[in-house]
């Protein structure tokens, strides 16, 4: 257990990484095999293995930061949070829908989260056996080795993932090349800070637990992520939901967001 001081989020890493590990177990031993699902809210997918690895990490995540409040897609959210100096932020299958239909697009996402910001992050994607890791200031890392996001501004020929109709946008105001959809959003993203994909759009109503994590490892990785009009992302507010929003190396992205500011009105 972790005192709950200043530099916990740095003795908190190795712990973390051993617990989302340990959450892709879990959830890969009942991948492609038969589970129980359903629906919340009336159109989001939820299933066993959703509520297991979220039991998991809550239970190894306590133990790791234990003054740390919590809030997860899968736990009913409690006021309490609100107050709490540290939070964690957990998506415990982000993609559930391809991990219903046994793609490998499904990441565990987890971030510790201080004063608003992510200071520790890891998105893992148990199929590939691929883990996205950052602590705030010590830079961002695929299984180990240093990533970076993609340099320079030019959109011509930029990799672009995001929503339809935001790549047909940008298609139509340069030569883009649009990217295969992913079902996890936070793999979409720190796609771009690996330098994988250029850039990444997300539609509007992501909540925390889609983009923590994933925000600070392009962060970690020299790039940025904003809403569509710059602004940098605060988390734990009381209605933790976010608008349109852009990832990409910082030249990228500030050349994207003027492209955006100049089309707005019929751009989202």
């Amino acid at each position: 257990m972790l005192a709950a001081d200043k530099g916990a989020h740095v003795a908190a890493s190795e712990p973390l990484e051993r617990a989302v590990r340990e959450a892709g177990a879990l959830a890969m031993r009942t991948f492609r095999k038969p589970l129980r699902s359903w629906m919340k809210n009336g159109s989001s997918p939820v299933t066993e293995a959703d509520i297991a690895v979220d039991n998991l990490l809550r239970e190894r995540l306590s133990a790791i930061v234990p003054d740390a409040g919590w809030l997860s897609e899968e736990t009913e959210d409690d006021e309490a949070r609100l107050g709490a100096a540290r939070l964690w932020i957990v998506d415990p299958i982000d993609g559930t829908r391809a991990y219903l239909d046994g793609r490998d697009d499904w990441t565990i996402s987890v971030a510790l989260v201080e004063s608003g910001r992510p200071v520790l992050a890891a998105v893992y994607a148990p199929v590939s056996d691929r883990l996205y890791f950052a602590e705030t200031g010590r830079g961002a890392k695929l299984d180990g080795a240093p990533i970076m996001t993609t340099g320079g501004g030019g959109l011509d020929g930029a990799r672009f993932a995001g929503p339809k109709r935001y790549l047909e946008k940008m298609t139509s105001i340069a030569p883009i090349a649009p990217q295969p959809k992913l079902r996890s959003l936070a793999l979409r993203l720190v796609r771009v800070a690996s330098g994988e994909i250029d850039a990444a759009f997300a539609s509007a109503n992501s909540y925390d637990w889609d983009l923590a994590a994933a925000d600070l490892l392009v962060h970690e990785a020299g790039g940025k992520l904003t809403t569509v009009g710059g602004e940098t992302l605060v988390y734990n507010s009381a209605h933790p939901v976010h608008r349109p929003l852009l990832a990409a190396g910082r030249a990228r992205h500030e050349a994207i967001l003027d492209q955006v500011m100049r089309y707005r009105t019929d751009f989202f």
